[in-house]
């Protein structure tokens, strides 16, 4: 034999290697989704379309290569003359059309039932598949609430960011047909301490000019920006336009943040050199102002959560039944079993604790939006303690092909800590939780009718209902918050997988959640129906 035909003999064979996933509706496959939209009242048409669009391998290979090819900065021509951009691939902008298309930022605000809901569904479903492009969205969505404040403003610019379009053109908002807005609150000194913001405001008619920095501008690429800097009066809310009739506003990149993950989404570092803005709500109420967007945010860093523990456990399930070892389907092996089960409550839990705040936003009842508030904190906590924990197990199902870029996996695990820091770390939700149940009696008043809409049904859970109002009667110590944070997230969680889900999910949410030690290791239980909860994952 020639050494030229040595040479062209396969070396092996590739098997026990699992198939491509092909096509995969990620709304037809998902009970736990159908299940919480339902309970939600939110509305199937617009989810449905979207989860198929996106479970769509052409639309999943689009997803990823935003995510390969971030984007870059433009600060000049090659005259010399101002830029300020922030350059994408192509991926970036067909994903964007796919979504703003669809309704993401809009659905909302359209008048129609259950618009909170199905936006909290689309938020799930676009973080499964590439969640850098959900930040503009997120915050155009979150946006719309806070211009209210200006009825001038909000005429000109509600219709544009509302629209079912996409239009990335460097134009003015009144030559475009759809437009996008971002945030930029935080600065150097101050952090989540945005009172402590010395960006200054200066009256120039009718409008005002802003100078100062902001260390974060989110998604640098909008249309305009909320923002707060100091008038006299005050801490104060702004819109800044990014284009102006004939010129840019003078509103600098300075660079773009090289961020752990969230790649293919510009994060930027900004100065405004006396831009010119437009005042929103009273001079001094900055805060106030500006809190509707950062309420409508939470929402969606408590549902992006679910949507990654779904993505990576989704991953690992077509893994494990298509892979084998020791003569045995992964799948069917029992400590597997115990593990991806267990995973399963912390997804199965994030996503009905979500779409139940989803589903308060939508109510203008005095106590819905009252547990909308608390609500959100509440998820967006523990939705984000859990779900980094989540993504490193099903990482670890794989072995070493999770920790390869062929894979989902890395991508999901440099996005899980993100939303855990946007709007609020650990510490500052915390806190918020604590000082809203103290000043909010409505709130407090709710989320015990919450607790206690489950009575009677487990005894594990009642029993812990009494424990945690006995070692909490009134407001715990700063010192406790977290503590009592997690406990008061998980009996909420319990109680709402009690009332709407199978008994085998919420008996093996109480027995390990409740029950258990919080913070054990995942998998390190017995008892949990296995079957049910690996079924929760096949649709």
């Amino acid at each position: 034999m020639t050494s030229e035909a040595r040479h062209s003999l396969p070396t092996h064979e590739v098997q026990n290697q699992p198939p491509l996933r092909g096509e995969c509706d990620l709304w037809a496959s998902d009970p736990v989704l159908r299940n919480a939209v339902r309970t939600a009242e939110g509305r199937t048409e617009p989810l449905a379309a979207y989860g198929e669009i996106l479970g769509r391998m052409e639309t999943r290979e689009i997803g990823r290569a935003a995510n390969r090819h971030p984007p870059e900065i433009r600060l000049f021509d090659q005259g010399g003359r101002r830029l300020d951009e922030a350059c994408f691939h192509p991926a970036y902008h067909q994903m964007m059309q796919i979504s703003q298309t669809a309704g993401y930022a809009a659905l909302a605000w359209d008048g129609q039932p259950g618009g909170h809901a199905t936006h909290a569904g689309m938020v799930y479903l676009a973080s499964q598949v590439e969640p850098g492009h959900c930040c503009p969205l997120t915050m155009t969505y979150a946006a719309i609430p806070a211009l209210a404040a200006n009825n001038e403003i909000a005429s000109v610019w509600r219709p544009k960011l509302m629209a079912h379009a996409y239009d990335p053109a460097t134009k003015p908002i009144a030559d475009k047909h759809s437009a996008t807005l971002g945030m930029a609150m935080t600065e150097k000194q101050g952090g989540s301490d945005v009172r402590a913001n010395t960006t200054m405001a200066t009256r120039d008619g009718d409008h005002w000019r802003l100078r100062g920095h902001k260390w974060f501008c989110s998604a640098p690429m909008s249309d305009g920006f909320l923002t707060l800097a100091q008038a006299p009066g005050g801490l104060t809310c702004f819109l800044l336009p990014r284009w102006l009739e004939g010129e840019r506003n003078a509103i600098h990149l300075m660079r773009l943040k090289d961020k752990l993950g969230n790649r293919s989404n510009a994060s930027a570092e900004v100065e405004f050199h006396d831009a010119l803005a437009y005042q929103l709500g009273d001079e001094g109420a900055g805060v106030q102002t500006i809190i509707e967007m950062v309420h409508h945010t939470r929402l969606d860093t408590a549902m992006a959560p679910a949507g990654l523990m779904r993505a990576a456990l989704s991953e690992a399930h077509h893994w494990v039944s298509h892979r084998s070892a020791f003569q045995r389907r992964l799948i069917d092996q029992p400590l597997m079993r115990a593990v991806l089960s267990d995973l399963v409550l912390d997804w199965e839990g994030a996503t009905t604790l979500g779409m139940r705040v989803a589903r308060a936003f939508d109510s203008e009842a005095p106590k819905e939006r009252a547990f909308a508030r608390i609500g959100v904190a509440l998820a967006k906590f523990l939705a984000n303690k859990r779900c980094p924990v989540v993504v490193v197990e099903a990482m670890e199902v794989l072995g070493g092909m999770g920790y390869v870029e062929d894979t989902p996996l890395p991508l999901l695990y440099r996005e899980a800590p993100l939303n855990g820091i946007w709007e609020g770390s650990g510490n500052v939700i915390c806190l918020d939780i604590v000082r809203s149940l103290a000043r909010d009696p409505l709130a407090a008043e709710v989320l015990q009718a919450e607790f206690d809409a489950a009575l009677g049904v487990d005894r594990t859970y009642d029993a812990a209902l009494r424990d945690h109002r006995a070692r909490w009667p009134a407001s715990p110590p700063e010192g406790e918050a977290r503590w009592f944070a997690e406990r008061t997230a998980m009996l909420l969680t319990a109680s709402l997988l009690i009332r709407h889900t199978p008994g085998e999910v919420a008996d093996g949410y109480v027995a390990t959640r409740i029950q258990g030690d919080s913070g054990r290791i995942p998998g390190s239980v017995s008892g949990l129906d296995t079957d049910t909860l690996l079924g929760r994952l096949s649709g």
